[in-house]
């Protein structure tokens, strides 16, 4: 535990230290709130020309519904917003060590290749999570004026962090097997898009592949989540993507150890 925790404090020393993690929580919170702000305009002027309607016809007015209107297209934005922002921040993990020669001294450390991956996963989980706090500030600001619902939102999040700790332990496994950070950072992108956009050809294809296709889509289990639907199977998808990504970090840092690279 006391080896995790000095990879974690290291990792977290290392991103806070450079301009990176400033950046990239910057520009996600920045594009978040752009289009969060674009999202509820656009809800607000539609209730109104509804009240004004109804008021015309002198009947009640519908009730539109704030979760699915506004807040689940906001979830949805900010999950292609990380596809394109936690490339960046898994990017330097390993590379880094590569190719400043400090992989060997973590190798030949007390600390296991599991402590290490894990410390590392870790850090960057919690960056994510200072992310999304940021864009949570603005869901809670629509409580002011409006009634959502609480668990939707709250369940929407928790896709959102399983989503993105999707995301993370595939760029780590990415960033184990090169010392350029721009090729770890391009091939994770690359990886992820693929599975985030797979299930936009099963229309396509045969029903069983599609269906099968569907089941692999990374945003296809996301959009219950975003709904407000929590499903064990959506949650046992992200766990089992999560672990994948880590496992194959893992053996790739002990196969670079048999190698002696």
């Amino acid at each position: 535990m006391r080896n995790f925790a000095a990879i974690l404090h290291r990792e977290l020393k290392s991103y806070f230290t450079s301009p990176v993690a400033y950046v990239v929580i910057g520009l996600f919170i920045a594009l978040s709130g752009l289009f969060f702000y674009l999202i509820v305009s656009n809800f607000v002027q539609l209730c109104l020309r509804y009240d004004m309607q109804a008021q015309y016809y002198r009947m009640a007015p519908p009730n539109l519904n704030v979760n699915l209107m506004a807040i689940r297209p906001i979830l949805h934005n900010m999950s292609l917003f990380a596809l394109f922002f936690l490339p960046l921040v898994t990017m330097r993990l390993y590379s880094e060590e590569k190719r400043t020669g400090t992989i060997e001294l973590l190798m030949t450390s007390p600390v296991t290749n599991t402590q290490a991956i894990l410390g590392k996963f870790t850090a960057a989980a919690l960056l994510y999570l200072v992310m999304l706090a940021g864009t949570a500030l603005f869901v809670l600001f629509l409580f002011l004026y409006g009634k959502p619902e609480v668990g939707s939102v709250l369940t929407g999040y928790l896709g959102l962090f399983l989503l993105g700790l999707s995301y993370l332990s595939f760029g780590l496994f990415f960033s184990t097997l090169t010392d350029n950070q721009i090729i770890a950072a391009v091939s994770s992108f690359v990886f992820i898009l693929f599975f985030w956009a797979i299930g936009w050809v099963s229309g396509f294809v045969s029903p069983n592949l599609g269906e099968l296709l569907t089941n692999f889509s990374l945003i296809e289990h996301f959009d219950d989540f975003a709904k407000g639907v929590l499903d064990t199977k959506h949650i046992v998808f992200y766990l089992s993507f999560i672990f994948m990504g880590l496992f194959l970090s893992y053996v790739s840092i002990e196969s670079s150890r048999w190698r002696g690279r």
